[in-house]
Order: C-alpha cells, then sequence, then structure tokens
C-alpha cells in the first residue's frame, strides 16, 4: 500500500492512473455508442438494452462504482498533475510553440472540464428526467429522441461530442506513450488508431443529437 501510494505522489503515478483510467473509460464508451446507435434502427432496442442492464442487478452496480471511481481518479489525477505543472513553471511562457503542442493538447483541460459538466447534465437529463420536457420512465428510446429534440440540448450534446474526440485522440496517443508503448516506428499507426478511433465513438455520438434535432429520429 505504501509504494502505491509513493507512485501516486509522482507525476508519473499519476499519468499511469490516468492511462489505465482512461481504458476502462474507452471501453464503457465503446459499449455506450454501440448501445446508443440503436436509436436507429428501433428506438423500443434502447428499451430492451436498458432491461437488460437493470436485470444485471448487483453487477450493474458494481460496473458503475468501478467506472464512477476511474472518472473520479482521472479527475483527481489530471487536477494534481495541472498543480504539479503550474509550480514547477510559475511563469507563463513568452512564446507558445503550436509546433509541439496540438490543439487537442492545448484545450486538453478545458475540453476535461466540459465532460465534467456534461457528465453531470447528462445523468440529470437522460437517467433522473431533469431538464427533459417528458419524460417517461423506462422508455429509453423515446426519451433519448424528445430530449435531445430541444435546440439547446442537442447543441450542448454536439459541443460535448467535440470537445470528447479531441480529449479522446489526444488521450489514446498519450496512453502508449505513458505505458511505455511508443516508439517512432509506431507513430503513424498510434496518430491513426487515436484519431480514428475519436471520429468513430465521437461522431457516432454526435450523430445522435443531430439526428434527434433534424427530426430525423422517431
Amino acid at each position: 500500500m505504501n509504494r502505491i501510494l509513493a507512485l501516486w505522489r509522482t507525476a508519473i503515478g499519476k499519468k499511469v492512473v490516468m492511462a489505465l483510467t482512461g481504458l476502462i473509460g474507452l471501453a464503457f464508451l465503446v459499449s455506450h455508442v454501440i448501445s446508443n446507435l440503436l436509436v436507429f434502427t428501433d428506438p423500443h432496442h434502447l428499451d430492451e438494452w436498458g432491461e437488460f442492464l437493470r436485470s444485471l442487478g448487483p453487477a450493474l452496480w458494481l460496473a458503475r462504482a468501478v467506472l464512477l471511481g476511474a472518472v473520479v481518479l482521472h479527475i483527481v489525477a489530471a487536477w494534481q498533475l495541472t498543480q504539479q505543472a503550474r509550480a514547477a513553471r510559475p511563469g507563463a511562457y513568452a512564446r507558445h510553440d503550436t509546433q509541439v503542442a496540438t490543439y487537442a493538447a492545448r484545450t486538453m483541460r478545458w475540453g476535461g472540464v466540459l465532460l465534467a459538466v456534461f457528465i453531470v447534465f447528462h445523468i440529470l437529463h437522460l437517467t433522473w428526467g431533469q431538464f427533459h420536457p417528458d419524460f417517461r420512465e423506462g422508455e429509453v428510446g423515446r426519451n433519448l429522441i424528445t430530449g435531445l429534440a430541444v435546440t439547446p440540448v442537442a447543441l450542448f450534446y454536439a459541443v460535448a461530442m467535440l470537445a470528447l474526440g479531441a480529449h479522446f485522440a489526444h488521450g489514446v496517443w498519450s496512453v502508449f506513450q505513458t505505458l511505455g508503448l511508443n516508439h517512432p516506428a509506431w507513430n503513424r499507426a498510434r496518430i491513426a488508431l487515436a484519431v480514428g478511433s475519436a471520429v468513430l465513438i465521437a461522431g457516432g455520438f454526435l450523430a445522435i443529437p443531430l439526428a434527434a434535432l433534424l427530426g430525423v429520429l422517431g
């Protein structure tokens, strides 16, 4: 336990925690986007999926606890790394090298804050029915469509998904370096994997509010 705490106190330990919790988030996002895209075939498929998840009972709550713990650790590690970086570099650079820092990397912190706000809103909106025009318990597909047919809500979801894509691409790229799996010969493949997976996952999520807003779903 002492060794784990000692590792946690180091920058590399926090980066490893961010990488591992990010992988947990990746697994969740893959399953979540696949299940949500069922709304394009038949909204009732989402109702059936929701019923299946509820039938898991304690296993579902265990999965939720693991996911929540991963999110909390990810945020805490990111915040502490930011504080360490500021302490080590109290003065701002006179010039920023935009060739070194990608747009996703430079906006990682604010994108993370936006995503944290989005997660809270998303749970309130489509799990508990807050801010929803006509929430009906158990009708997951219908709640998704009617909830995202509200223009400000759909636009907020769309912006959040763009932030997710940038955050995700940079995270996938970084996880290889953090876990010691980076090599110059693999960089092209790393870029393709990072950008490709971000486009597929964030793009899949983004398609849903846009389709609801345009009246395609129903």
